[in-house]
């Protein structure tokens, strides 16, 4: 298959971390860009439990975006840390075969930095993972306290920075600004 003799540019790693809002917000953004563009799109999310009904879940189900949720919800919710562990892993093992299967242009890790952090799920074969990957699969990564390594795979990585929360003022979240 010929392009003009130019070279199709490789795959992008992206990494939204940081303290402030946004980060999964931002992906999403990136999977209806992808998706408009006729991409196969898959989304993990490593602590969201089935009890969150987020929107972008939705809508992106109807425009045809695989979406897993493999958390069982934060482990401040969590009975069970060892059933959470396990959900972790489980989302991971899900996640490695859908990067290392070639068959998305796009694959969401989202808030994948918690299980790497707390040890849950191995860093070094995330990393592995997202570095040896096909050459047309794009990755989003999000979470809070993205490690070293996976900044340094990354080709973009941004930092959401908290100025202010509503929550920090007793506003909950709510339904079509936060989820």
């Amino acid at each position: 298959m010929s392009d003009g003799g130019r070279a199709r540019p490789r795959s992008l790693v992206l990494v939204n971390t940081g303290d402030g809002k946004g980060k999964s917000t931002a992906a999403f953004g990136v999977v209806m860009r992808a998706r408009a563009r006729d991409w196969r799109v898959c989304v993990i999310q490593f602590i969201k439990s089935d009890k969150w009904k987020v929107g972008e879940e939705k809508i992106a189900r109807e425009l045809g975006v695989d979406w897993l949720k493999g958390g069982d919800g934060f482990t401040w919710e969590s009975t069970d840390l060892d059933r959470s562990e396990g959900r972790a892993a489980a989302a991971w093992r899900l996640a490695a075969a859908a990067i290392a299967g070639g068959e998305y242009q796009l694959v969401v890790l989202d808030e994948i930095t918690y299980p790497m952090n707390w040890g849950w799920i191995d860093g070094r074969t995330v990393v592995d993972a997202i570095r040896t990957r096909p050459p047309q699969v794009n990755i989003v990564a999000t979470g809070r306290a993205a490690p070293n390594a996976l900044i340094e795979v990354a080709d973009t990585v941004t930092e959401m920075v908290k100025i202010r929360h509503a929550y920090d003022r007793g506003i909950r979240a709510r339904r079509g600004i936060d989820f």
